[in-house]
């Protein structure tokens, strides 16, 4: 193989820290799955979602490192094939690459990030980024993998052949990542770690030249797959024996009939869990609430600021806080599916359908996330390359159940759906409504995909090719580092959306005052008469002012509902010790206008930050417009026919 004169101006010396930062930046590249949030979370000591299926990291995320020579700024940048600007998420990577991302600088270096067990495939992956020119350090994940599953690698022979730094490591292991902290503290020192790959321009690769420009490559990669072989051959690379656990899995995982109904099976335990299992602790966080109320009622004295912190603030608030321990079980499940490998399956036999409706399977990743919430799934949509596809996608996103819908979901369900058996132990009464729920709303989003693609955004799926991942035991740090991550921001909209709202509802119930000075009665105050303008809009659904207001408020947020019920009925029930917010509603709601509430849930789009979101990945108003006024009109008429019939 030939070489070429190294660049003399990297070969040595600190790199260049540039006029925005006196610290060095680096981005962290690498494709898919190759274990590079992990690494990038055990380097900065943030906390980034990982899991086992491209599209999660669709913006960049930033850190520093303290390394020995003085902290680094390190980029992770989203998880790429390549750098064609064939879809948003390498876009954004060749920005960065190119310093061309408005407001940012162009890297000092780059930490090429690769898993070693797929090095063949992965190796044409960093092509682009090595002929960059700039101060690269390649990274191989997944070393206990290979080492398991016998495969071999000469790390040194193919740094001979690369000309830059190869590292060896598995990147869940802090303590073997001392290889990478040695480049970071090299790019403040100098150092031998510190230099480019050998470069030659090709004049064959325009399709990947971040530039449009001829790319200057390693001239190893002359011919891809070719050379990535010979270059693996070069440095003693073995391939690791296919996994014989994930081969038996994926046979029953992945079959046509079988596989479908283990997905169905995990989705039924998912929700039977989320009933049975948070029984106790909602019970249990309830009597505390409770009881820490009665005890602030006991000993402050009577007046407007009792009013508001315990009719206010602890009814309003507390009914949310409640249903904190359901929302955790649901993403504890979904980050053992995540980081088990399984959700990638997932989207492989859900490919099958979306083909279908006119999707490409793509599609698939962001929706499967917005079943945690619809933001970053519409954010993450940037990984699906075919722009109609892409704004069909983020259409259809908010239909997918979040878990803001869930504490609402679950209120209702507890107070009009008894408990008890369906399919024995295996499924309950309740926790089969609730997958109705879910699949009432999947079936609405399948529907209007279909509908979009023959009509506004008529086009051909394009193919669907994604790696699998081998199955992996989840990270028990990981999991509950990403619980502890959503508890804060459960806590944060709770300490913030909902106490603000939940302030202002008590605000409205203490005006305009009697004759005698004193707090009107509720349907009496500016609230009450707010939420009797709204009544009549809402009466044929079977809903009353009190709902009326809740569904106004929960456009701020989706739970909002439950905490303005809670503060409503806590300042009209005052005088009763033994407040029970599901007691209330069956007094008010019969059962047909409890479904109606639940379908109107499953179809409305009350969330302005979706609404926000969708405006900016599309660029303007027309689709949100369109979006909120379809969900919205679904959603009365779905309320309607069900108090009607029921």
């Amino acid at each position: 193989m030939s070489a070429a004169t190294p660049s003399p101006a990297l070969a040595a010396g600190p790199v260049g820290k540039g006029a925005a930062s006196d610290r060095p930046l680096v981005a962290l590249v690498g494709p898919p799955n190759s274990g590079k949030s992990t690494l990038f979370n055990n380097l900065t000591g943030l906390r980034q979602r990982v899991a086992n299926y491209p599209g999660v990291t669709v913006e960049r995320r930033a850190g520093v490192v303290q390394s020995s020579a003085g902290p680094v700024d390190v980029v992770d940048l989203p998880g790429v094939h390549g750098l064609s600007p064939r879809s948003l998420d390498q876009i954004v990577t060749r920005n960065a690459l190119l310093g061309e991302l408005e407001g940012d600088r162009r890297p000092d270096a780059v930490v090429v990030v690769l898993d070693v067990t797929r090095l063949d495939s992965h190796l044409m992956v960093a092509e682009p980024v090595l002929g960059l020119g700039l101060p690269t350090l390649v990274v191989l994940t997944m070393a206990d993998e290979l080492d398991r599953r016998d495969g071999a690698l000469r790390s040194r022979g193919l740094a001979r052949e690369l000309g830059v730094e190869v590292a060896l490591v598995n990147a869940r292991d802090g303590a073997a990542l001392e290889p990478v902290r040695r480049f970071l503290a090299a790019l403040h020192t100098g150092g031998d770690e510190v230099r480019a790959c050998p470069i030659v321009v090709a004049a064959d690769h325009h399709d990947d030249h971040p530039s449009g420009r001829s790319l200057p490559v390693v001239d190893i990669f002359a011919a891809r797959r070719k050379r990535a072989r010979a270059l693996g051959r070069a440095a003693g690379f073995r391939a690791p024996r296919p996994s014989r656990s994930t081969n038996r899995l994926d046979a029953l995982v992945l079959h046509r009939f079988w596989g479908p109904l283990v997905f169905a099976a995990v989705v039924a335990l998912v929700f039977q869990a989320i009933f049975a299992w948070a029984e106790p602790l909602m019970d249990g966080a309830e009597a505390a609430i409770a009881t820490s109320g009665e005890y602030l009622a006991g000993v402050m004295a009577e007046g407007w600021f009792r009013s508001l912190l315990i009719d206010g603030v602890w009814a309003g608030v507390g009914s949310v806080l409640v249903f904190l321990p359901q929302i955790l079980i649901l993403f504890f499940f979904i980050a053992v599916l995540e980081d088990s490998g399984y959700m990638a399956r997932a989207a492989v036999i859900a490919d099958r359908l979306m083909h279908r409706v006119g999707l490409q399977g793509k599609s698939f990743l962001p929706l499967l996330s917005a079943y945690a919430c619809a933001v970053p799934a519409i954010m993450s949509a940037r990984t699906v390359e075919d722009e109609r596809d892409r704004i069909a996608t983020i259409f259809i996103a908010p239909f997918m159940t979040c878990s803001a819908r869930l504490p609402v979901y679950a209120l209702l369900i507890a107070a009009f759906v008894p408990a008890g058996p369906l399919l024995g132990p295996f499924l309950g009464r309740q926790a089969a409504v609730l997958i109705a729920l879910y699949a009432l709303g999947l079936t609405a989003a399948i529907v209007t995909a279909a509908v979009l693609k023959r009509t506004l955004l008529r086009g051909r799926p394009l193919p669907f090719v994604m790696e699998l991942p081998p199955y992996r035991w989840p990270s028990a740090r990981s999991i509950a580092a990403r619980l502890l991550d959503r508890t804060k921001i459960f806590l944060r909209r709770a300490g913030k959306i909902i106490l603000i709202v939940t302030v202002v509802l008590w605000v409205l119930t203490q005006f305009p005052k009697t004759p005698g000075g004193e707090a009107p009665a509720i349907a009496d105050s500016a609230l009450g008469r707010a939420g009797q303008v709204i009544e009549p809009v809402i009466e044929p659904l079977g809903f009353d002012w009190r709902i009326g207001i809740g569904l106004v408020t929960s456009l701020a947020a989706r739970e909002v509902i439950v905490g303005t019920l809670g503060t409503i009925y806590g300042v009209e029930t005052r005088d009763d010790p033994d407040f029970e917010l599901r007691a209330a509603l069956q007094q008010d709601l019969d059962f047909g206008a409890a479904v109606a509430l639940l379908i109107f849930f499953v179809f409305a789009l009350q969330c302005m930050s979706t609404v926000a979101v969708m405006r900016r990945e599309t660029g303007g108003w027309r689709w949100p417009i369109m979006q909120f006024g379809y969900m919205l009109a679904l959603a009365y008429a779905g309320a309607w026919a069900a108090n009607a019939l029921l």
